[in-house]
């Protein structure tokens, strides 16, 4: 049975073949595998940049509910080295693990489909090949060496090292490479072009390591067509091993008369010696069969029986010559693997998270590092943790608070999360995770220093409707009995832990008025903490749940006991 997607000069119309050749040969050999490749490199950049784009209403959960037509994180969820890594590492099941089995299935019938059709990365490497790499051609290399076999070393690396503990798979996986590349490249042009250019946060050590990574994924098209895709990308390697059970592959008969023409225009490099096939390399791209002058290349099932060409000598040996790599390589990185744990950073003060978040040794194993939760985030209250906090924290989410608060009406993160990382959230179970705690720091506070009156804090938390910050008399004198002198002290803001859900919107209203704007304070004079007490970090059950069990408690400990009496001015409001 064939399974020809290619088209032979003589099966098109003259009109037909001027139009496909004027978009390039690869178009007049495969047009369909173009077509497929376009379709799905777009569709990348519409889930990107405008389903992602959290902008066009208050109600950032509904405005991109409505948007959402297939899951943003759809194409991430399709990359297997990302759920296989991740369930490794943290020892649980991870969602994405189905879509990872079901594109492994159909590259058994389709070999490598997913690196010839679908991978936004792989096209986008093919349109810098064309446009750059094929004019400046400084040095090319010759078709095999000892980087040959380099991505079967990359993959074992990264599995040894996810059964430790570290993920290491959103640093080399093809979709990561390209959505965190895609969000620090296009995000903050996206959001000046459209928006402002003040709304562009800051850059830090994470945002140009991820770029410098994502520049040497392309440059090495300068060396070699696919480069990256050939040598280096452990998620092709994935799809390399899945070739070991293909049910179908390119098949050259004895009509071949040896005329380079499929070699020339094989980017994979897997047309082997005497024109046959390298089967771990070959993605079904069928640019080879489009091209040969004598019909004598099909893709066919792996059994069927046609009139082969005679394989050169070393063909046989490129599937046992790989899977030795393969082994040697799981050997080899058992050492990197056992020092992982040295990678994480200790002793550093926990980050605050997005809200949904699992707990922290968790988080890390479940966060691929993607940056589409960056991209999905209003305002950029999540940015990326540099250099500062370690190898293993690099490129994870954290709330910044002084450029931004978490929107109340927004879930955007847990929804695009494709590991489970963060939790995807009903918006009212959002609204009751806590990520941090409020902290007023009484010796710069402007009520408390007596400086002026202030309540933008309690302001801005009340328009947020979580009520967790109000004015309570502090500072008030008493008589010679002890007690408190009516109209003395002052009215200061005052955090109640059981509302506060750690949102930020306080500390960046106050950062943005009295350090930015009126410049009274040198930095802000409440902020958001993380860690134990502090923060609701669950794989599963309800915030709601635990917000409510809260309260109670707090209402307890809050009854009068004996005949303990307190003026009314020295009550928080909510207890008048």
């Amino acid at each position: 049975m064939r399974l020809n997607l290619f088209l032979h000069k003589s099966d098109t119309h003259t009109v037909l073949r001027r139009t496909l050749g004027t978009l390039g040969p690869t178009w007049l050999a495969s047009p369909a595998r173009r077509i497929i490749q376009s379709a799905c490199f777009i569709g990348f950049l519409v889930l990107l940049l405008y389903v992602c784009w959290p902008y066009g209403s208050r109600d950032y959960a509904a405005e991109m509910q409505a948007k959402e037509l297939i899951d943003a994180e759809i194409f991430l969820a399709l990359d297997p080295l990302l759920s296989i890594s991740a369930a490794l590492a943290a020892r649980a099941w991870v969602w994405s693990l189905t879509f990872a089995g079901v594109i492994i299935l159909i590259c058994l019938v389709i070999p490598r489909g997913f690196c010839g059709y679908v991978c936004p990365l792989g096209t986008l490497i093919d349109i810098f090949d064309w446009a750059i790499g094929r004019r400046l051609k400084l040095l090319r290399l010759k078709t095999q060496g000892w980087w040959t076999n380099l991505r079967y070393y990359i993959l074992a690396v990264t599995l040894i090292a996810a059964l430790f503990g570290l993920l290491l798979s959103g640093f080399v996986a093809a979709i990561p490479v390209i959505t965190r590349g895609m969000v620090f490249i296009l995000g903050p042009l996206q959001l000046g072009l459209v928006r402002d250019w003040y709304l562009v946060p800051p850059m830090n050590t994470g945002h140009f390591v991820s770029i410098a990574l994502f520049a040497l994924v392309l440059l090495p098209g300068l060396l070699q067509q696919r480069f990256w895709c050939r040598y280096l990308c452990p998620t092709g390697a994935v799809f390399s091993i899945a070739n070991l059970l293909r049910l179908t592959e390119r098949k050259v008969e004895a009509t071949c008369v040896e005329c380079s023409r499929c070699t020339d225009a094989c980017s994979f490099g897997a047309i082997g010696p005497g024109y046959t096939t390298h089967a771990l390399n070959c993605t079904f791209c069928q640019s080879c069969g489009g091209v040969c002058p004598k019909h004598s290349i099909n893709f066919r099932t792996r059994w069927d029986k046609v009139n082969l060409k005679p394989q050169g000598e070393d063909a046989p040996k490129d599937i046992s010559r790989s899977r030795r790599c393969f082994l040697a390589g799981m050997a080899g990185s058992v050492a990197a693997g056992i020092a992982a744990p040295a990678l994480v950073a200790k002793g550093k003060a926990l980050p605050v998270r997005p809200p949904g978040s699992v707990v922290e040794s968790k988080f890390l194993q479940l966060c691929i590092r993607c940056g589409e939760c960056f991209k999905a985030c209003p305002n950029n209250v999540l940015q990326p943790i540099g250099l500062d906090r370690g190898f293993d924290a690099l490129w994870t989410p954290r709330v910044v608070a002084d450029w931004a608060g978490c929107e109340s009406t927004c879930n955007n993160c847990g929804q695009v999360c494709p590991t489970g990382a963060i939790r995807a959230l009903p918006i009212d179970e959002k609204r009751a995770a806590r990520i941090g705690l409020a902290i007023v720091n009484e010796q710069t506070c402007l009520p408390y220093a007596g400086r002026e009156d202030c309540r933008m804090c309690v302001d801005e938390c009340a328009a947020a409707r979580y009520n967790a910050i109000e004015f309570v008399r502090v500072g008030g004198e008493f008589d010679a009995d002890g007690a408190p002198v009516e109209g003395s002290g002052y009215l200061a803001p005052v955090v109640l832990a059981d509302k506060c859900v750690g949102c930020g919107l306080c500390q960046m209203r106050c950062h943005s008025i009295n350090v930015k704007n009126k410049k009274l304070l040198e930095r802000t004079a409440i902020h958001i903490e993380a860690g134990p007490g502090k923060e609701d970090r669950i794989a599963k059950g309800s915030y709601l749940a635990l917000q409510k069990e809260r309260a109670e408690k707090q209402a307890e400990s809050r009854q009068p006991q004996g005949n303990d009496e307190l003026s009314n001015d020295y009550l928080p409001d909510f207890l008048k």
